[in-house]
């Protein structure tokens, strides 16, 4: 789900949600689209997928969702991966 062998978009988007700016506020789809160069629906299902595993919480502001990274999650699953799961 995170890395397929020719695209690892979502594991960018994760990478780019760590950076100060979009860490503190989150990011909408709008943002992943024109950060990444790829269509807005693109943008939205990369993101409804990390936010369906629970690497991703949301939140709104102003009608409009903002992603931001669920760090506890994504530690576990660091562990998972790193016991060989």
């Amino acid at each position: 789900m995170l890395r397929t062998p020719t695209d690892e978009t979502r594991l960018r988007i994760l990478a780019w949600l760590k950076e100060p700016g979009p860490a503190a506020h989150g990011v909408t789809a709008d943002a992943v689209a024109e950060r990444f160069s790829m269509p807005r629906p693109v943008a939205a299902t990369h993101l409804r997928l990390l936010q369906a595993t629970g690497m991703l919480s949301t939140s709104r502001s102003a009608g409009r969702v903002h992603y931001h990274r669920d760090e506890m999650r994504i530690a576990e699953v660091a562990r998972m991966f790193a016991k060989g799961w």
